[in-house]
């Protein structure tokens, strides 16, 4: 059975998702966060991407979370999705994310950043420089190594894969033994430092392997699993943490190409991480919230002007196709959207990002609700993702004028 779209008015009363940007939960949304403190308190400003890509803003921006530093943020245009502004090259020449101004004083590299907010605000339970973050800091640099020694470059042989694999393996397995003498999921006694440092590309390296390789590095590696559990425990975490679509596609113009092995299993994988289903996939654990679909509607709602401009479909038979996947999200009403819009609505599907535009779970919901609905329009895909840069997510499309 069909149904008739409900209209954007009726849509707008589902949309009582609310959240403090402010003072509440981590959110990629946010420009200003106080903890509670007054806003003379702020002594920070974080300068980091646009779209929550930056691996080393992201560190940085847990960092404070975690800290409840008071902080703002100005977000900047990376290059491999659109241009870099202006106003950021004449600040940082380089043009290096992240930033941040402590006090006045500028700086870059992640690292410094680091050390220089503990100078100034102590450390997370341990310090950079502390004897028992030092090691657990080369230990992450010689597993991001060997990630990319697998990911990055194409190999000549299967012998060549296999070593690659092995590798990786081997490192792997000194993270499980790091984690294994702790009494918690985190690499050191509490949440620390350390467990910030491994985050950024700990989490990319679970989504890329699974997609491009096949090797689900959560499900294979128990005291792993245990520690993004651990994470996803943290509101904190869960305010910067990305899915496997953002990241499997985000990354290879940032790391030069992500090379697949062409197995069964990363060919499943790719299949599943691209079409769905994407709720079970290894890339959250932590249960649904009840507010994931009102969550992406309201998303959807405050941008949809933009998103319907930018979309490949005719804006007006776009607009009726959006509304009932909207439709089909908030009621579970099946709609069936007008004929040809099964490339745009797909094409939507494939640029939602997470956790720019909104969270986790919302995203698979919007993301299952675009792929059902335009699935009764027919079985075209949107254009393809580009691979050698990210232009189709040029944040000037959503940026008020």
């Amino acid at each position: 059975m069909t149904t008739v779209p409900l209209s954007w008015e009726e849509l707008d009363a589902f949309a009582t998702f609310q959240t403090d940007q402010v003072n509440g939960p981590t959110n990629a949304q946010s420009r200003l966060r106080l903890f509670g403190q007054d806003e003379s308190q702020v002594r920070v400003t974080l300068y980091r991407d646009n779209h929550a890509w930056c691996p080393y803003c992201q560190k940085v921006w847990l960092w404070l979370e975690e800290k409840q530093i008071p902080y703002r943020i100005e977000k900047i245009t990376m290059f491999c999705y659109g241009k870099k502004e202006q106003w950021y090259k004449r600040k940082v020449p380089s043009g290096m994310l992240p930033a941040l101004e402590l006090d006045g004083r500028l700086m870059t590299e992640s690292d410094d950043i680091l050390m220089a907010l503990e100078q100034a605000f102590g450390p997370l339970a341990f310090g950079m420089e502390d004897r028992k973050v030092l090691p657990l800091r080369k230990l992450e640099r010689l597993l991001f190594r060997a990630w990319c020694a697998w990911l990055c470059y194409p190999s000549r042989s299967q012998r060549e894969e296999q070593r690659n694999r092995d590798q990786f393996a081997r490192v792997v397995a000194d993270v499980e033994n790091a984690l294994s003498l702790t009494p918690g999921p985190y690499l050191l006694e509490t949440f620390s430092t350390a467990d910030v440092v491994f985050t950024p590309y700990v989490e990319r390296m679970n989504a890329s392997l699974y997609y491009y390789k096949g090797y689900s590095m959560r499900e294979e590696n128990p005291q792993l699993s245990d520690w993004f559990d651990g994470l996803e425990n943290r509101l904190t975490y869960r305010g910067t943490q990305s899915d496997f679509h953002t990241h499997v596609h985000d990354l290879p113009p940032q790391m030069g190409g992500c090379y697949e092995n062409g197995t069964p299993e990363a060919q499943r994988n790719q299949r599943r991480v691209d079409q769905g289903p994407w709720f079970g996939l290894p890339d959250v654990t932590y249960p649904e919230p009840e507010t994931s679909r009102v969550e992406a509607l309201q998303r959807v709602l405050k941008h949809r002007v933009n998103i319907i401009r930018v979309n490949p479909a005719d804006d007006a038979a776009f607009d009726t196709a959006l509304r009932c996947a909207l439709t089909q999200m908030m009621t579970g009403e099946a709609c069936t959207p007008p004929d040809g819009t099964d490339r745009g609505l797909r094409y939507l599907r494939d640029r939602i990002n997470v956790p720019r535009d909104m969270s986790i779970y919302a995203a698979k919901r919007l993301r299952t609700a675009l792929e059902e609905t335009a699935a009764l329009a027919g079985d075209a895909q949107g254009p393809a993702i580009p691979v050698q840069h990210r232009r189709d997510q040029d944040p000037l499309n959503f940026v008020p004028v």
